[in-house]
């Protein structure tokens, strides 16, 4: 049975999932489909395009799936794009900012012990 499309929040008259169907018709090996929100979306576009494989991409704010929520609606692959250097920014951020504006530390805490570190360059 066809999967039914979630409404297409594009302003185009090409929707996400039409796109990759028409790549899945020509023959691509993975079908990347950045910017699918909620489990909705993603189930549709992996029954729209099966048997392909679907990668999705994560590390977005408000979408908290999981991997074996992705795996369970069928993706294949999971991307998580800028996401990690973004988080890992946003470390950066709120340590600079607790210092000018709080004068305090305690970022430290949370920080990659020395010993570790070392560890994983060592690898």
């Amino acid at each position: 049975m066809p999967a039914v499309a979630p409404k297409c929040r594009s302003t185009t008259s090409t929707c996400p999932w039409r796109v990759l169907q028409a790549y899945a018709e020509a023959g691509a090996d993975v079908l990347y489909a950045p910017g699918l929100r909620s489990v909705d979306e993603i189930r549709a576009v992996v029954q729209a395009v099966a048997p392909r494989p679907v990668n999705v991409l994560m590390g977005m704010a408000g979408v908290p799936l999981s991997v074996n929520q992705l795996q369970d609606l069928g993706v294949k692959r999971i991307s998580v794009g800028s996401s990690l250097a973004r988080a890992a920014l946003g470390a950066l951020q709120r340590a600079a900012l607790e210092i000018h504006e709080q004068g305090t530390f305690s970022y430290g805490e949370q920080a990659l012990p020395f010993a570790q570190l070392n560890d994983l360059f060592r690898r």
